[in-house]
């Protein structure tokens, strides 16, 4: 399979966790993706959902959460909430999961979604993610799904030690990276370059 292959080559496993793939499988693609879009879910491609913004293909999305490392109780900040597809997948995994979302429209919908559907442990707002959730820090993991020119100061200082943070570094029209942020137990960071992905830039007011 071309995708146990690749995952083997840029984190050496050559699968996905059990857990994440249990909660992929529940999770279904199809309730956070426009009508007209519905019979296309479950490729594993990105859609758009309107407002110029996509849900990650499949694939992405567990590989994104598996490199989190997410346990029982923890607790986990998401940056660019989107349909909700991915906050509902770390509701399945996590304790608590708070959601970030710049787009107000989308972030309204998101939510409704998600409460729609039961995902209790989510809170979701409207925001400018490059700043987190202080009120909610600190986090024991942080996923980004959208593309920063560099790693918020804010989210590191959020970042519990012994915290992992998945983020995409660099610009719209230019090779972008997957990164693998981690804080050690002294607070020093560490960074690691997972795999070439492409997604949309993080907006907002930030620098």
């Amino acid at each position: 399979m071309a995708d146990a292959a690749v995952t083997a080559l840029y984190v050496g496993s050559s699968a996905i966790s059990p857990s994440v793939i249990k909660a992929m499988e529940k999770v279904e693609r199809h309730r956070f993706v426009p009508s007209g879009l519905v019979p296309l879910a479950y490729l594993n491609r990105p859609l758009p959902i309107g407002h110029g913004q996509t849900i990650s293909q499949p694939y992405i999305v567990a590989l994104m959460t598996d490199l989190m490392k997410v346990k029982p109780g923890d607790r986990v900040l998401e940056i660019g909430t989107g349909s909700g597809y991915q906050a509902a997948i770390l509701a399945e995994l996590a304790g608590s999961v708070y959601s970030i979302e710049i787009i107000e429209a989308l972030g309204r919908e998101a939510d409704a979604r998600l409460k729609a559907l039961g995902c209790r442990n989510v809170k979701a707002k409207v925001g400018d993610g490059y700043y987190g959730w202080p009120e909610a820090a600190p986090f024991d993991s942080i996923m980004v799904t959208a593309a920063a020119s560099h790693v918020p100061p804010p989210l590191i200082r959020q970042l519990k030690r012994g915290g992992r943070m998945v983020i995409p570094l660099g610009t719209q029209f230019l090779t972008q990276s997957l990164m693998l942020v981690e804080k050690k137990q002294d607070g020093t960071i560490t960074s690691r370059q997972i795999l070439p992905v492409r997604f949309v830039p993080l907006t907002g007011g930030h620098p």
